[in-house]
């Protein structure tokens, strides 16, 4: 099995950074995406950013240009790193990994709340 663990969340004033970091663990073989959700209270799960193994990026249309994912492949790890926070930011933070020969494929952190408020 896998498991994801997440950190680096918290309370941030608005124009703040935090760094999300999630670290995979297991019976790793490889890892397609790995990237992260987030869910604010009320609204459904989205997508906020994913990269692949080599290192391609997409990116939620809300966080151009202040997030950036990255990965460490070595560490099995990825990073978000969060720069002028908004309000509109605070949700909990789901990692998730995709990793072949598992079925499902797909395995996610625990969450971690991020709360952007003055």
């Amino acid at each position: 099995q896998v498991q994801l663990v997440e950190s680096g969340g918290g309370l941030v004033q608005p124009g703040g950074s935090l760094r999300l970091s999630c670290a995979a663990s297991g019976s790793i073989f490889s890892i397609n995406y790995m990237g992260w959700y987030r869910q604010a209270p009320g609204k459904q799960r989205e997508l906020v950013a994913r990269i692949t193994s080599s290192g391609s990026t997409n990116y939620a249309d809300s966080v151009k240009g202040r997030f950036t994912i990255s990965r460490d492949n070595a560490k099995n790890t990825v990073y978000l790193q969060m720069n002028s926070l908004k309000p509109e930011d605070t949700a909990v933070y789901y990692c998730y990994g995709d990793f072949p020969g598992y079925v499902p494929a797909r395995f996610w952190g625990q969450g971690t709340q991020v709360t952007v408020s003055s």
